[in-house]
């Protein structure tokens, strides 16, 4: 039976969101296609048909998601408190990307390393101009201070077996940018 080009886009759709919810939950290796195409409801055997390897799942997958994620109405108070939260640690199938793949995404292939890139360039952007009143170069590094600060966070509180330890290093981590800890000038909140 053939397969319309509408079906054919939606399943590719379905395979990279997927992949992608899987690979932050176990990550990269531990995910095999077979299980990404089960989780598709499809085939494995249609696998190709989409991606040429393993690799260009991956690569599109990061891509997919990092875009998905820099999309809407950006609102950095809300960005932070849904970011340190217990949900998002508890979730990371359903969170954020690059604190679920950034440090296995230096394995991964050079188009894997470029998506994760251009994903982290857009989402400093984001966070840039979410720092009204200051010069470009202070809202950046306040941008890129704030989302490494929060990335490792979660990194960090997701290892962490005692929850007690693990909640407090994400609302340490929001209260210490909050408080200007990384530049922001003092007496304004984020």
């Amino acid at each position: 039976m053939k397969v319309s080009r509408e079906q054919m886009a939606e399943n590719h759709v379905r395979i990279l969101d997927e992949a992608s919810r899987l690979f932050r939950e176990k990550g990269f290796e531990a995910v095999t296609v077979a299980e990404v195409m089960k989780a598709a409801d499809l085939t494995h055997g249609g696998f190709y048909g989409h991606f040429e390897s393993k690799d260009d799942l991956v690569a599109q997958a990061i891509e997919r998601t990092l875009k998905a994620a820099a999309g809407g109405k950006f609102d950095l108070d809300a960005f932070i408190d849904r970011y340190l939260s217990p949900r998002h640690r508890d979730n990371p199938g359903a969170g954020c990307p690059i604190a679920g793949l950034v440090a296995e995404t230096r394995h991964q292939s050079p188009a894997a390393r470029t998506a994760m890139t251009e994903g982290l360039r857009a989402q400093i952007e984001r966070m840039s101009n979410a720092f009204p009143g200051t010069s470009d170069a202070e809202s950046r590094q306040e941008a890129i201070g704030s989302l490494a600060a929060m990335v490792g966070a979660v990194i960090l509180a997701r290892a962490i077996d005692d929850p007690t330890l693990s909640g407090e290093v994400l609302e340490q981590t929001r209260s210490w940018i909050g408080s200007g800890g990384c530049h922001i000038r003092a007496g304004r909140r984020l």
